[in-house]
């Protein structure tokens, strides 16, 4: 059973289809593929059935946290898949992960039997589901992604996720990936993350494409789509009384 906990910065850019080919041009000289190649990630974000924790989040407080269950590519009852308690205090994050059978993580949300033994890391997490009290998968979110890393440092790491996509349906790993796209077609989002700050080498190339840091949060987008639609389905409903 892996655990594994990371402390780093992390930074997110929108960068268009122009933009990430003239980026990993420049890449070949510093930067290496990341072993594995291209991969899907499959996320389910657990919630309150309010989604205080998304709310908390988009505010943009001092601290904030989340739970989410991850695998690559779609996920069989037996896979190891990885639960992970992710915090953000002052512009640092904090990731706590642990890998366990997708059934036994989806048995423990659902109250049929408890977190396999995974040591501190597992103690934080059954505290973190404790004390919100009524976690329940509310989104699914998954999309492509092609990782490099620093070929000095493997502390350095720049990721492009593309066809990032949503779903409050079917919101399991075991499930088919797919959902609703939050990006233009065309459209990544890059994310640079670095035990330190950022090499000057890399801030330069970033600058010279006209790329701004952005504060996107894929589970925040989809929550904004729930949050306008439910609006609409309320006036909707109003209107028609």
């Amino acid at each position: 059973m892996e655990n594994s906990i990371f402390q780093r910065h992390e930074l997110k850019y929108l960068v268009t289809e122009t933009q990430r080919a003239r980026l990993e041009e420049a890449f070949e000289s510093c930067m290496v593929p990341d072993p594995h190649g291209e991969s899907t990630i499959c996320n389910v974000y657990y919630d309150t059935p309010d989604f205080r924790l998304i709310r908390a989040s988009l505010e943009k407080p001092i601290y904030k946290e989340k739970l989410r269950l991850r695998s690559y590519g779609c996920a069989a009852p037996e896979d190891t898949v990885f639960l992970e308690l992710k915090k953000k205090y002052k512009g640092i994050v904090y990731k706590r992960r642990v890998s366990v059978p997708c059934r036994a993580a989806e048995d423990y949300f659902a109250g049929r039997a408890p977190l396999p033994d995974c040591g501190q890391i597992g103690r934080e997490i059954d505290y973190f589901k404790r004390f919100y009290g009524s976690l329940y998968p509310a989104v699914y979110l998954c999309y492509d992604r092609t990782a490099y890393y620093a070929r000095e440092s493997t502390d350095l790491r720049v990721t492009f996720d593309r066809n990032i996509a949503w779903r409050q349906q079917a919101v399991r790993l075991t499930a088919p990936t797919g959902g609703r796209q939050i990006l233009a077609p065309g459209w990544s989002l890059m994310e640079v993350k670095a035990a330190d700050a950022i090499p000057l080498w890399l801030a330069e190339w970033i600058s010279a494409q006209g790329i701004r840091q952005s504060s996107f949060s894929k589970y925040g987008e989809a929550y904004k789509t729930i949050l306008a639609e439910t609006r609409r389905e309320m006036l909707g409903g109003i209107v028609n009384v």
